[in-house]
């Protein structure tokens, strides 16, 4: 078997070299979060439409189901990586995190379409969370989940702003991830946990079904309720205020200022805002941060 130990000695005592393999690894990580906030959502629509053309198939046309019948595979890994302008497959050397964009200009080796800078973005921004989480934490299990809950974070952050979706596949993942962190009080107790998580699902749901009874319309999603409880398992209920009222300031601030910027911009469609991204930012900030947040905002609201 193979012992980690002396692995684990080097990072304790140059922390540098613990930063720096954190920081390569989720660089990397964050390559495949691109591919994750890109197909996902193509997966979990194509799912659907197998789903209802399956349970409708009694009743709609041969023809209709066949031409919207979807055929090939389509998943994290197949297929394989191609330039959406020409379809040029994307070698491996075409495809190292940051470097590569750099390297080629942020253009595609084959047909020189210009590709979006949010790639790299999101690879850097990775990266730099991983270096951030590693140099609170230090080398301890909190860094690891904390690692994989930032890589989920990230993820459904960007999928929620391109499509208003929080999937299931990562909210219920970061949700047991969080409660089996309770189980070694890694961040709050167990009960703590399975607490905040429940109150988290029940404030948002309560706030979801009164905005909708007296306006008539529907504030957020069920993904919200899902994500709050996740992140209810990391913070416990102790600490759920700050995550709701960090994430509340942000978005009205936010929904006051894009409405104006679209009304001098009239030809340009306007966009529902996403609770989501505010929720996984002010989570993760709390889960930091959260004992400091709380006491200044105590040492604020006393004096």
């Amino acid at each position: 078997m193979l012992d980690l130990t002396p692995l684990f000695v080097l990072f304790a005592t140059e922390p540098v070299y613990f930063y720096i393999s954190v920081f390569v690894f989720s660089l990397l990580i964050g390559s495949f979060l691109n591919v994750v906030i890109y197909r996902l959502p193509i997966m979990l629509k194509r799912d659907w439409t197998e789903q209802s053309l399956a349970y409708f198939a009694e009743d709609l046309p041969p023809a209709f189901i066949q031409k919207h019948r979807i055929v090939g595979r389509f998943d994290l890994i197949k297929p394989d990586s191609t330039c959406p302008h020409c379809q040029h497959n994307i070698r491996a050397w075409q495809n190292i995190p940051v470097i590569s964009y750099v390297w080629l200009r942020g253009a595609c080796a084959h047909c020189r379409h210009k590709i979006s800078l949010r790639y790299p973005l999101v690879e850097l921004a990775t990266a730099c969370i991983g270096v951030w989480t590693a140099v609170h934490f230090g080398v301890t299990l909190q860094t690891l989940v904390l690692l994989f809950s930032s890589y989920l974070l990230i993820s459904m952050i960007m999928i929620d702003f391109d499509h208003l979706l929080l999937p299931d596949d990562l909210t219920l993942g970061l949700l047991w991830l969080g409660l089996l962190a309770g189980l070694g009080n890694l961040f709050v107790t167990l009960p703590d946990a399975v607490i905040g998580a429940a109150l988290g699902y029940t404030i948002l749901w309560l706030i979801y079904w009164g905005f909708k009874l007296i306006t008539g319309k529907e504030g957020m999603g069920y993904g919200d309720f899902k994500l709050l409880a996740a992140l209810g398992a990391f913070v416990g209920w102790q600490h759920l205020l700050i995550i709701i009222l960090l994430s509340s300031v942000v978005g009205l601030i936010l929904g006051l200022l894009i409405p104006r910027l679209q009304s001098q911009q009239p030809d340009v469609p306007q966009q529902t805002i996403p609770f989501g991204p505010f929720l996984g930012i002010a989570g993760w900030l709390t889960i930091f941060y959260g004992d400091v947040i709380q006491s200044a905002y105590l040492q604020w609201a006393l004096h």
